[in-house]
């Protein structure tokens, strides 16, 4: 499959994420059934901003709308690439890449074999300052606010609900 050009016609959230489903169950091997993904503003604070969690407890990714917004008004170009970055950053996390250092790493090696070492995915994973210099990584155990309101994305894990018509 050549996924940069199905990077590139992606048009849902839904979309995007079947692409990192994919390569990640070639690359590694496994996949992460019954996840739920949903977007959220967790706002951004004077040092920087969180793109996206992955919450074990839930097994759902959530990813920060309002970086979403800000790349969609400033660089449109990079949108599906950033989206995939980060949800495939979390997706890693679903199967079992904790560590943070260990995720981003994988995330590295996985974006540099499916799309080349000049893709903006692949400069995403080495370099996501370049494009996005206050974003931050969650810590160990970060923990969302208490009060925040999940849109969920309908059709994220189609493949794995067959079963409803």
């Amino acid at each position: 499959m050549d996924f940069d050009k199905e990077l590139g016609k992606a048009k849902t959230f839904s979309d995007i994420f079947e692409i990192v489903k994919e390569i990640v169950r070639e690359y590694i091997g496994t996949d992460q059934a019954g996840l739920m993904v949903g977007v959220t503003d967790l706002g951004a604070y004077s040092n920087g901003f969180v793109g996206a969690f992955y919450s074990p407890d839930a097994n759902m990714i959530i990813i920060n709308k309002r970086p979403l917004a800000r790349i969609l008004q400033t660089n449109p170009s990079i949108y599906n690439y950033y989206l995939f970055h980060v949800m495939l950053h979390e997706y890693v996390h679903s199967v079992g890449a904790f560590d943070e250092a260990q995720a981003r790493q994988l995330v590295h090696e996985i974006s540099e074999r499916y799309f080349g070492q000049n893709h903006p995915v692949t400069q995403l994973s080495s370099n996501i300052e370049k494009f996005m210099p206050n974003l931050a990584y969650p810590i160990q155990g970060y923990q969302p606010p208490q009060d925040i309101n999940i849109e969920f994305v309908k059709g994220i894990d189609k493949k794995n609900i067959n079963y409803i018509n």
